[in-house]
């Protein structure tokens, strides 16, 4: 699987003033985001709370879709600028319900962030009977997309979290719900975390027509919530935690973590990179097929090959019943 030339073109190293310790607040503190309107999942804890406020801030109207809808107010109490509405990514009923209040407001959408996600979770299903990762990390997201499309502005953008986590699996197209093979937790977050770089690649394509750019991008290792069904020994043999339970001294924290997200949403030096993975407030380029060490950075050319997005597409149509981009 090699990727055309012009996506090998935009996935070209480039990097920004800002880095791997900037904060999203540094990163958005000069630009003018004053009356914009943004969609922000996971917007009440880790990456993206940190997301919401730091746009709040910046005077962006922020919608959080929120499973956990009082947690979510109570997380969000004091941002002025933010609103929750009741949203579950692993149900396409809810997510739909969600569109749909987003579409009868009729107000123009200028940026989605799709920061929440599920990682290394215990084999399950989501309400429609995809596999728990790949049903909520991209399926969810593509319909929550899909459906307010319509709604999205001249040269909005949509970003989605991706992770150095791609590197473990393709999307693994004749086998995605682990049907016929045995579950590997770690291998189904990475065919999801390929979707969602597949995602960015494919809505690069249809958005151009109407300026909308999409991005994905690897946050890079940070402490949250995330990591809840990761045992406590995995942590510890991972070095991401010491004994005293004190996270690795390279992890990011939040703030740190939000900033790449918002620097694919607003870097003007991106205008001509739609669909391209980024980290640390840069593209790293494309690693070699063989390459596994993540802390390098970069991405595999599985996560960026436009044959492989438009498989993934036509499979997302099928699976959510939305094609808003047709």
């Amino acid at each position: 699987m090699t990727a055309p030339l012009d996506m090998i073109a935009r996935q070209q190293p480039l990097s920004s003033e800002f880095g791997y310790r900037s904060t999203a607040a540094e990163v958005i503190a000069d630009t003018d985001l004053a009356g914009r309107t943004a969609i922000v999942t996971g917007g009440y804890s880790g990456l993206g709370l940190e997301t919401v406020r730091a746009l709040a801030d910046a005077g962006v109207r922020v919608i959080v879709p929120a499973r956990r809808v009082d947690a979510a107010q109570k997380a969000l109490d004091g941002i002025a600028e933010a609103e929750v509405r009741g949203a579950d990514l692993s149900d396409l009923e809810s997510v739909a319900a969600f569109t749909q209040s987003v579409r009868r407001d009729g107000q123009p959408i200028d940026l989605v962030l799709n920061v929440a996600g599920i990682m290394a979770t215990p084999f399950g299903h989501t309400a429609q009977g995809f596999e728990s990762q790949f049903g909520t990390n991209h399926l969810g997201h593509f319909a929550l997309v899909g459906g307010v499309a319509d709604l999205l502005s001249d040269r909005a953008r949509v970003v989605s979290y991706s992770s150095g986590g791609h590197f473990r699996s393709p999307v693994r197209f004749d086998d995605i719900d682990f049907e016929t093979t045995p579950y590997d937790p770690w291998v189904a977050y990475g065919q999801s975390k390929t979707a969602n770089a597949l995602f960015a690649v494919g809505l690069a394509r249809r958005g151009a027509e109407r300026g909308i750019l999409a991005f994905s991008v690897h946050p890079g290792g940070i402490m949250t919530e995330l990591q809840r069904h990761v045992p406590r020994e995995e942590l510890l043999s991972r070095g991401w935690i010491d004994e005293d339970g004190t996270p690795n001294p390279r992890f990011k924290t939040p703030a740190e973590g939000a900033s790449t997200g918002l620097w694919a949403a607003t870097a003007t030096e991106l205008a001509e990179r739609s669909g391209a993975y980024c980290e640390d407030c840069s593209i790293k380029g494309i690693v070699a097929p063989d390459h596994s060490d993540m802390t390098t950075g970069g991405v595999k050319e599985w996560a960026i090959d436009p044959e492989a997005a438009e498989r993934l597409w036509a499979l997302s149509v099928s699976r959510t019943g939305v094609d808003a981009f047709a």
